[in-house]
């Protein structure tokens, strides 16, 4: 147990009560930094990695405590031993890259499960190395996984260098995520207004940005690059023979978002499937019905298949009811009602006009096809027609104008001679029954 001993005799050679004081100061200061750099931004600013929900929930409240404990660390250990506040500077540490972590996975995956099982397991690892830290046994620990090596073919190594090789790379993916995150909100939001190209722009930057950290973190474990060359090669033939489809949804993902055919917000129809496409992956693109069925239709498809795109390019959708009214209306009227139903409602463009016609003579009724127009069809299409449906029933109702049940006439021919022709040849022993009856 030296090193219980050890901290012990540093807790009883420190002044306690001095650090104790210095270190609540340093989180004072901090937290009043936070909070007056959290005032600046407004009570409406949007989440970020630096501040969240509270100024003291993003990174800058932890970092700045972390630089305000080490520099006063620094400055009392040429007076006196310091106990308090060398163990809150690994304590801080882990919080800072715990919390930048979770913040960045959140800002680039806010809907991934498997984004909170990194972090999680990325802060156990933190807090278990702060733990050692503070113990003083990080560097044994250091020594017995470097002791152990693990063959790959000719190439040996050590368990310590494949833990740092992972750590490097995740830290480094996690800051090319970063980057790609700030890059896309104070470039791209503010100068790109289209959301198909912004989303080519994002697509790319990360892909770039993931691609250089990878990169360098196989440089900093002491990979040789060269024989990426190979492992390319290989990929190459894998995506000519095993991957040409995920590949060939991959590149037509990019093609979609760069010839701008079809655009995020737009309604089509695609085999059978009509909806408002919500978002265009690189391999698939997403699309939600009015009644919420939502549709992942890979890229390819819309590539190669025919696809009916129902937006014009002033955003304006087309909806469609129908009705039928008795034999004995009065058309024009008809055509006026239903008009006047469609223009009492908020959501129903004025221009162009609602407009109803008379487009089919049924069985029962003369049917009618009204037709308006919205422009936000992302709002919903169902409720708005249901809205007008009432309004029209109620107008005909008020009318006077008869919305008739489907009816059927059936026509006898010489009705009483067929009743003699089935009684002329019943069976004679219905008579007989007849007669046992009648007595």
């Amino acid at each position: 147990m030296e090193w219980f001993d050890r901290l012990l005799q540093e807790f009883r050679g420190s002044q306690t009560w001095l650090e104790v004081v210095v270190l609540l100061g340093c989180l004072a200061l901090a937290y009043v930094i936070s909070m007056l750099w959290g005032r600046r931004r407004g009570p409406d600013a949007p989440e970020s990695i630096w501040f969240g929900r509270k100024p003291t929930m993003g990174v800058l409240f932890p970092l700045v405590a972390l630089v305000l404990v080490y520099a006063s660390r620094l400055v009392f250990e040429h007076f006196q031993p310091v106990f308090l506040l060398r163990v809150a500077v690994p304590i801080l540490t882990s919080l800072v890259l715990i919390r930048w972590i979770a913040r960045v996975l959140a800002a680039a995956f806010p809907h991934s499960s498997f984004a909170r099982l990194i972090e999680r397991i990325f802060s156990w690892v933190a807090w278990a190395v702060a733990v050692l830290w503070i113990l003083g046994l990080l560097p044994g620990v250091m020594d017995e996984l470097d002791g152990i090596t693990l063959a790959f073919g000719k190439t040996k190594l050590s368990l310590l260098t494949l833990i740092q090789g992972s750590l490097s790379a995740a830290l480094m993916l996690v800051a090319a995520l970063w980057a790609s995150a700030t890059f896309e909100r104070r470039v791209l939001d503010e100068t790109v207004s289209d959301l198909s190209m912004r989303k080519v722009l994002v697509n790319m930057t990360r892909a770039l940005l993931l691609l250089v950290a990878l990169l360098f973190a196989l440089s900093a474990v002491g990979v040789d690059l060269t024989a990426l060359s190979v492992l390319g090669g290989a990929m190459g033939v894998g995506l000519g023979f095993g991957m040409q489809k995920l590949a060939a949804n991959y590149v037509s993902g990019f093609v979609i978002l760069l010839e701008r055919s079809l655009r995020i917000g737009d309604n089509v129809k695609v085999d059978g499937f009509e909806g408002r496409i919500t978002d265009i992956k690189t391999r698939y693109t997403l699309i939600r019905a009015g009644n919420g069925r939502e549709s992942i239709v890979p890229n390819e498809s819309i590539i190669t298949q025919r696809v009916e795109n129902l937006t014009d390019a002033d955003r304006k959708f087309n909806i469609t009811t129908q009705i039928g009214v008795g034999y004995d209306s009065d058309v024009e009227q008809v055509q006026r009602i239903l008009a006047e139903a469609a223009k009492t409602q908020e959501r129903v463009l004025k221009t162009p006009e609602p407009v109803a016609y008379l487009v089919n003579f049924g069985a029962d009724a003369i049917e009618f096809s009204l037709n308006f127009w919205i422009n936000d069809p992302a709002a919903g299409t169902a409720n708005i027609k249901s809205l007008v449906n009432i309004a029209m029933l109620k107008g005909l109702r008020e009318a006077g104008i008869d919305i008739p049940y489907p009816q059927r006439v059936l026509h006898l021919a010489d009705a009483a001679g067929a009743v003699g022709a089935v009684l002329s040849h019943s069976p004679q022993k219905g008579g007989s029954v007849a007669e046992g009856s009648s007595e």
